[in-house]
């Protein structure tokens, strides 16, 4: 368990010298305990996910001579780097009528490939062959798109059956389905961002366009390229041919010209791939500024136990600002004023950052006007907080300085009192700020993220580049107790208005009943499923998420002018 720390005080110039955390609490060993046992209830599971279709799948797959996905990568990357795996949790709890889909049976993460940042993006063939969920074609387009908007090098390792068909309605037609893939492989392209593909078994039907539209194509003996298969063609124009005749890599390679480089096997193929990586030039990097990385003052496993998850508990955001920052130092910006919102400066893996994260302490502020003392309470966002963040996030995009953005948030405050302080004018000029905002913006949500709040804080919906969840996270228009209570007594005059009376264990009844299937619905698990957020985190790795996706954000030059438009001040 992690050591106890000295009381702590801040100077004037808002540098975290210390931090005001006893380690032997009882309190801090309770949440130390809670958040070890939702980490390995989610490493368990993360696992179990990792096995893809199963051990018969991966022996199968073995059988013809081919690594699995997993394997593919391991082989692939630097030797001693991490694989930053994004998406795992994708399609989990979905599919089950078609024995489910684990990680949607695609694999995508960041890795460094002969020394540089790249985006791999793999077929798992142990997974109903490598086919395309609904899920699978909208996580290789958000693996696309964090590659468009950071400029990341991409590599395909293709293993592919092609659309799942039972479900091609879901899978075919939109803008965030199947055909959107190729869309992007041109668009990426165009803008001249390194496309590598590698065909390491089948690529068949529309997905054969994939590698074509890159910039070099790989293919390995015994995999087949065909926009129809052997069965289809006889049975489209009668004619009979072997898959190694119509579409194999010899072919390929001698014939129709298609292919780039034609390898023995995989193990031959991802050094190919590595060879290729080795010689890409180099792009202008960001202006975003950066210097030495220095590790925090205090270890980031102590983030354990000073975060609660309980939403009744409060605990001071700028102790896990602390583990996470380098130096453990923070330049907090109008420290006295909304301080229901932390915002302030520090470095990140050397990456100058400005934070913005709720503050889950209460804190006791003079009213304006009269002066009198009031409690405000952490996690909700003041009309102060508002105004607060909204200039700094301003102040942000004047210094180009990227934005962290760490959430616990219960969402805006309300009553008249809030109201006559402008609460919405200054809750929309927040999200102003954030939605029109050109530096990158990184999401963690730590805690809850509920309602207007969650928009506020850089949600999904306002194009953060990376967007992580802690185990803790709940993620929902308002917290389960509040949703409950509003849609039982929904229902009550529902079936009052039917003739039905409900005894007090009856509603008791319901209301539980209601309450499991919408905290099901906030879990984090639940969210990463959809693709709202890219990975769940352990929070003592916060830190080396944030430098990952940092070095991933300053791969791209281009910030276009920073305008807000119409502002209600």
């Amino acid at each position: 368990m992690p050591s106890g720390r000295g009381v702590s005080e801040r100077n004037v110039s808002g540098i975290l010298i210390e931090s005001r955390v006893d380690a032997k609490s009882a309190a801090f060993q309770k949440n130390s305990r809670q958040m070890v046992d939702r980490l390995t209830e989610i490493k368990n599971q993360e696992e179990q996910i990792r096995q893809g279709g199963g051990s018969k799948a991966i022996e199968s797959q073995h059988k013809k001579g081919r690594l699995t996905a997993r394997e593919r990568i391991a082989k692939l990357i630097d030797a001693k780097s991490q694989f930053f795996e994004l998406g795992l949790y994708t399609a989990h709890e979905m599919y089950e009528e078609w024995g489910g889909a684990p990680a949607a049976g695609a694999v995508t993460g960041l890795a460094r490939v002969s020394g540089r940042q790249v985006m791999i993006i793999a077929n798992d063939a142990t997974v109903k062959a490598g086919a395309f969920f609904p899920m699978t074609a909208k996580k290789v387009i958000r693996a696309q798109n964090i590659s468009i908007e950071n400029r990341i090098p991409t590599i395909y390792l293709v293993d592919s059956a092609g659309v799942f068909l039972p479900l091609q309605e879901d899978v075919f037609p939109d803008t965030d389905d199947f055909g959107r893939v190729f869309r992007n492989n041109a668009v990426m392209s165009a803008m001249g961002i390194p496309q590598i593909t590698a065909i390491m078994g089948m690529c068949v039907a529309g997905g054969a366009y994939l590698p074509v539209m890159c910039d070099h194509i790989l293919m390995t003996e015994g995999s087949g390229l065909f926009l129809a298969g052997p069965a289809l063609v006889q049975a489209a124009i009668g004619q009979k041919t072997s898959a190694e005749e119509l579409g194999g890599a010899q072919m390929h390679a001698q014939i129709s010209g298609t292919i780039d480089f034609r390898e023995a096997d995989d193990a031959a193929c991802l050094q190919r791939i590595r060879a290729l990586v080795d010689k890409i030039g180099h792009s202008p990097v960001a202006r975003f500024d950066h210097k030495a990385p220095e590790m925090p003052a205090h270890p980031p496993e102590e983030i354990y136990g000073i975060f609660s998850s309980e939403p009744s508990k409060q605990y001071d955001m700028r102790d896990v600002i602390a583990r996470i920052v380098d130096g453990s130092k923070f330049e907090e910006y109008r420290a006295e004023y909304g301080q229901t919102l932390l915002c302030g400066y520090a470095r990140i893996g050397g990456w100058a950052v400005g934070i913005v994260a709720n503050q889950k302490k209460h804190v006791t502020v003079s009213a304006p006007g009269t002066g009198e003392k009031r409690t405000e309470f952490g996690g909700v966002i003041y009309t102060e907080s508002a105004d607060k963040a909204a200039r700094f996030i301003l102040d942000c995009n004047q210094h180009l300085v990227p934005l962290v953005f760490l959430h616990d948030v219960n969402g805006f405050m309300v009553g008249k009192e809030a109201e006559w302080s402008g609460i919405i004018r200054a809750g929309a000029k927040m999200v102003n700020a954030v939605a029109n905002s050109v530096v990158p913006k990184i999401a963690v949500i730590c805690g809850g993220s509920f309602g207007a709040g969650h928009y506020a804080m850089c949600g999904k919906a306002y194009d953060p580049r990376f967007i992580f969840a802690w185990p803790t996270a709940r993620y929902a228009v308002m917290s389960g107790d509040s949703a409950a209570g509003t849609l039982v007594e929904i229902k009550i005059k529902q079936l009052e208005r039917a003739g039905q009376k409900l005894s007090d264990a009856d509603k008791k009844e319901l209301h539980e009943s209601i309450r499991a299937t919408y905290e099901h619905q906030t879990d984090p698990r639940y969210a990463a499923a959809r693709l709202w957020v890219d990975a769940i985190i352990d929070p003592a790795r916060t830190r080396e998420a944030l430098i990952e996706s940092l070095e991933a954000a300053a791969l791209n030059p281009d910030v276009r002018e920073f305008k807000t438009g119409v502002l209600q001040t």
